[in-house]
């Protein structure tokens, strides 16, 4: 009499699969959590916008170009960084509010730059981006934008 062996099985039992779901599902829900909050980095992308904003207003203005101005203002919903604002050239740079505000001057703001890319103002601009951080900006007289307070 010859004895067969049983065929060799493979594959995932239920319970294992089962537990992968729930394991994924966890997983799922505390990464989620991480992403939907998003307005704690709100300042510091406006901060960042605001800095690129500023850079264009003094590269036109060095330039000779009539777009050497930057008019900063907020909305219900979002910041606006005009350059260029009443020319042919502007551009408008938006970013959604996310809950946070801007304190610091009385808005909207319009800086202007020399031909030299100072402020024609010759004073520093403290603005404050306020959410659930904070990020204090300085724009230099000379027209350099960094964060922290105005020293």
């Amino acid at each position: 009499m010859m004895i067969r062996d049983a065929p060799c099985s493979s594959g995932f039992t239920l319970v294992e699969l089962v537990m992968v779901l729930v394991l994924i599902g966890v997983i799922s829900a505390v990464g989620v959590g991480l992403f939907t909050s998003r307005s704690a980095f709100s300042p510091l992308v406006a901060t960042q916008q605001l800095a690129s904003a500023t850079l264009l207003a003094q590269q036109a203005a060095l330039a000779g170009n009539p777009a050497g101005s930057l008019t900063i203002d907020q909305t219900s919903d979002e910041f606006r960084f005009t350059v260029g604002s009443g020319t042919s050239i502007s551009r408008t740079f938006s970013i959604n509010r996310n809950g946070t505000s801007l304190n610091g001057a009385s808005l909207p703001l319009t800086l202007n730059f020399t031909s030299l890319g100072a402020l024609a103002s010759g004073s520093d601009v403290a603005l404050t981006f306020t959410g659930e951080s904070t990020f204090q900006t300085c724009i230099s007289s000379l027209g350099a934008v960094y964060q922290g307070a105005c020293q």
